[in-house]
């Protein structure tokens, strides 16, 4: 049996198994969004400066901060600004259909309902924070899909 033997007994195996057990035809799109959508790309979510004015911005010098978080299904704009009271506003858009939006620091919690993809947080304390963000879309068990972006500090 040569090599040419062998190739034509494993097309005619390949053959017979595609006819007798097909692949189904959306398992690579169902393995890709199963993946994308798994707990570990809400961690591992994209944190972007997208201005460089920096690396501790909000604590420095600076007056702004603007970051950028995403994690395949929507993409979030964050803008920082100190008061002159030393709390923080946060504005924010978002390009995904949204039931709502928590600040989360420490214990406490602020909630917005964003309009046309825009919210903001006004009093914010300086410290560790986080967005949790819910989405109108449901995931494959039904349950809301929601976003939690990385803790970076305001």
């Amino acid at each position: 049996m040569g090599a040419d033997d062998d190739a034509v007994l494993f097309h005619a195996l390949r053959r017979t198994w595609e006819e007798i057990d097909p692949m189904p035809a959306d398992l690579v799109d169902r393995m890709v969004a199963s993946v994308a959508t798994a707990d570990l790309s809400r961690e591992y979510a994209l944190l972007t400066l997208v201005s460089q004015t920096e690396l501790a911005a909000v604590r420095g010098d600076a007056d702004a901060l603007t970051l950028q978080f995403s994690d395949g299904t929507a993409s979030v704009l964050v803008h920082v600004v100190a008061a002159a009271d030393g709390r923080r506003r946060v504005d924010g858009w978002i390009d995904a259909a949204t039931v709502s939006i928590e600040l989360e620091q420490d214990e406490r919690t602020w909630s917005a309902v964003p309009e046309h993809g825009r919210f903001a947080f006004d009093d914010v304390p300086s410290g560790m924070t986080r967005l949790r963000i819910v989405l109108e879309e449901a995931t494959e068990a039904g349950t809301p899909a929601e976003l939690r972006t990385p803790r970076f500090e305001v």
